[in-house]
């Protein structure tokens, strides 16, 4: 062979080589980098204690970094959007909720993306439910009191949420349209912007997570009434549900989901999938959710996705009933 067959010989072999380096490149098993997870709330409330004591699992699991990244405002919806609009390429996550995933879809004129065409499910983490609290100088020690005090005073009392949207707004407005009361509701950045108030008396009720509100229940600073799920709570099991109190059909729960923007590969949503389950079975992490009022979950793809589409139905008649809107 002459030399210059040699030299078209080596520059096709070097040309082969250097255009089969993106197949080499992307063949790396998944993780090569740090992973987020973004929260569209705020440190210190509900989501951000679960999503870290989470978030520290799977990244013992998963042998890589995984790193929370708060993006709070509009209700949730804005760390949503950051997570949906995200490369689908398992390294943006998000931890979404009722709020964001369910709620926001019926409230929004022009939610910026959609929570079922535009993520997939990796598994439902955990629910949790919410504790109807007042201050204590609101004149009521249970449901029925507080149901009477609100009716004979329209207006008087007001109810703080962690933000337009949220599940503790739409909780509050279920409690309204249910009891016909007029309790104003008052929005706020975040579940733990409220504390304060609802401590000073600038807020008289508040309906809030067990994980982020138990603190204040146990150390006696607010007045707790009763819990809004379908049964009694492990972490506070003397208050009695709402619909126990004399008011059935009522029930507010919030789950916590783990999302990825459509398109992900189906090999990363399954190792995704395969790694938060086996934490969420975990002892370790199962405690340190019941201490905060959550029971874990750990279901399938498909079972996160029929949760999420029946509550984007329940909550979407809550709106409907209720008038609640955002523009």
């Amino acid at each position: 062979m002459k030399c210059s067959q040699y030299r078209v010989v080596f520059v096709i072999a070097t040309i082969l080589a250097i255009t089969s380096l993106p197949a080499i490149v992307s063949a790396q098993p998944w993780p090569t980098k740090p992973i987020r997870i973004v929260l569209g709330f705020p440190p210190g409330g509900a989501t951000d204690i679960l999503s870290r004591d989470f978030a520290a699992k799977l990244a013992e699991e998963l042998k890589q970094q995984v790193l929370i990244e708060n993006k709070p405002g509009a209700g949730g919806t804005i760390g949503a959007d950051i997570a949906a609009k995200a490369a689908p390429d398992g390294y943006t996550l998000t931890i979404g909720t009722t709020s964001n995933h369910a709620i926001a879809v019926s409230l929004y004129k022009k939610l910026p993306y959609d929570p079922v065409r535009d993520f997939v499910p990796i598994t439902m983490l955990a629910v949790s439910q919410n504790v109807v609290v007042i201050n204590p100088g609101v004149p009521a020690n249970n449901i029925k009191e507080l149901v009477a005090y609100a009716k004979a005073n329209p207006g008087k009392l007001n109810f703080g949420s962690s933000g337009n949207g949220t599940i503790s707004h739409l909780t509050g407005e279920m409690f309204n349209t249910l009891n016909g009361t007029q309790i104003t509701h008052i929005p706020y950045k975040g579940s733990a912007f409220v504390f304060p108030d609802l401590l000073s008396g600038q807020i008289s009720v508040m309906y809030d997570s067990t994980i982020s509100i138990g603190s204040l229940v146990k150390s006696g600073k607010v007045k707790a009434l009763a819990v809004t799920g379908s049964k009694r709570s492990v972490l506070v099991p003397d208050l009695p549900t709402v619909a126990e109190s004399g008011y059935p059909g009522f029930e507010s729960t919030n789950w916590f989901g783990f999302f990825a923007p459509a398109a992900t590969p189906k090999d990363i949503l399954g190792r995704l999938n395969a790694a938060a389950v086996k934490v969420l079975g975990g002892p370790e992490l199962q405690a340190r959710f019941a201490l905060q009022g959550a029971e874990v979950v750990a279901n399938r793809p498909d079972d996160a996705l029929v949760m999420l589409k029946a509550d984007i139905i329940k909550w979407a008649e809550v709106a409907r009933k209720s008038g609640a809107k955002i523009d």
